[in-house]
């Protein structure tokens, strides 16, 4: 008697190589997500977010401070973000049931002040370096997880470019696909033949970290490859000299990729290349994600040459990040098609992001997701 779809996902998962599955571990909502631009949300506007099913409006107030609720009137479960920004409240479209800034019912216009129903649900937002940010979990502890800072973003020594995509597949091969430059032979038509040797790798409860260096076996560098990286090459310096330094680190829930001229670096050298990334899980099952982060690249010492050069930089990104949203995509659909997750994982620095982001994350079902806090069976 052949085996129907349920017996076979069983049987699938029951054989995969894998100790736990990591597609069944939910973003942590007890950190700050990024949910929109800034600049997105206009005065007196409002925008509907989302974080991991989970409605979510974005409002302006007249004061220009941003307040996020649930997405969802307390009366009849319209969309809040439908209604009406009056001052520091929203009106809700249907009935104009108002809200104030903590989700507060303050007006019900038709049973007056003195007879209000319960509210709704708020959130800690904030804005930091141009994105809001949303705190869904225990409020008691968005202070004390509100970031710093976004990476170089914001300073005049670099010009950054917004990165900014829906990205169909659960956030964690977003992670793992940065975090491992082994992937290299993919960006072939980009790059040339590059070969990534891994120079570090390490770890931590929250976090893990791992460092590249770079050679190239065959073609040439793309011109916007150049504008990263050689451009900031002191005059005289040849390329053949240099090994290049590149740092992935993963400090849950965000991503960082950041990259030096030459091997001999300290920490307090300035990078050439720094990316910060925030994943931002959208539906229930989390199976898509709004990837928003920032590439800012050092000016090198001749005033507006990377201006002038940047149509290249951005060209030669997007085509790298292209390549990479149809391959984590590619991913999404073979672990949905298989019913359980079947990598092969060999290299340490992927087992170690990947017992982070178990550790560091919310198992979707209620169980376990690995036989151990320290995951040394996968």
């Amino acid at each position: 008697m052949p085996e129907d779809g349920s017996n076979l996902i069983a049987m699938h998962a029951a054989n995969s190589p894998n100790a736990f599955d990591l597609r069944r571990v939910g973003a942590h909502p007890d950190h700050w997500y990024p949910m929109a631009w800034c600049d997105e949300l206009k005065p007196g506007k409002a925008l509907a977010r989302a974080f991991a099913g989970q409605p979510i409006a974005l409002f302006r107030g007249k004061g220009g401070k941003v307040f996020a609720l649930e997405d969802r009137c307390a009366h009849r479960q319209v969309p809040l973000h439908l209604g009406v920004v009056d001052g520091d409240e929203v009106k809700c479209h249907y009935h104009g049931w108002a809200y104030d800034q903590t989700g507060k019912c303050v007006d019900v216009p038709y049973l007056g002040k003195e007879r209000l129903p319960n509210g709704v649900k708020s959130y800690p937002a904030r804005e930091i370096d141009g994105l809001i940010f949303v705190f869904p979990g225990d409020p008691a502890l968005a202070e004390e997880r509100l970031p710093t800072g976004l990476g170089h973003s914001q300073d005049k020594a670099y010009k950054t470019r917004r990165l900014n995509r829906h990205v169909a597949c659960h956030y964690t091969f977003m992670h793992e696909n940065l975090f491992d430059m082994n992937h290299q032979f993919m960006h072939r038509k980009q790059m040339g033949s590059i070969k990534a040797k891994c120079i570090g790798r390490t770890h931590g409860e929250d976090w893990a970290e791992v460092e590249y260096t770079f050679s190239r076996t065959s073609g040439k560098p793309s011109v916007g490859e150049q504008v990263i990286v050689d451009l900031v090459r002191k005059r005289g310096e040849k390329k053949a000299d240099f090994s290049d330094h590149m740092r992935i680190r993963t400090d849950y829930p965000n991503q960082s990729l950041r990259v030096w001229v030459g091997r001999d670096i300290k920490e307090s050298d300035a990078p050439v290349l720094d990316v910060w990334l925030g994943y931002t899980p959208l539906d229930a099952e989390q199976r898509t994600n709004r990837t928003y982060g920032y590439l800012s690249v050092k000016r090198p010492p001749v005033p507006g040459l990377i201006d002038a050069m940047w149509p290249f930089v951005t060209w030669f990104t997007e085509n790298i990040f292209r390549e990479d949203q149809e391959i984590v995509e590619y991913e999404q659909q073979a672990y949905d098609a298989q019913g359980a997750d079947w990598n092969n994982e060999v290299f340490p620095a992927i087992r170690d992001l990947r017992a982070v982001l178990a550790r560091c994350g919310l198992p979707m079902d209620g169980e376990p997701v690995a036989p151990s806090r320290t995951f040394a069976a996968e």
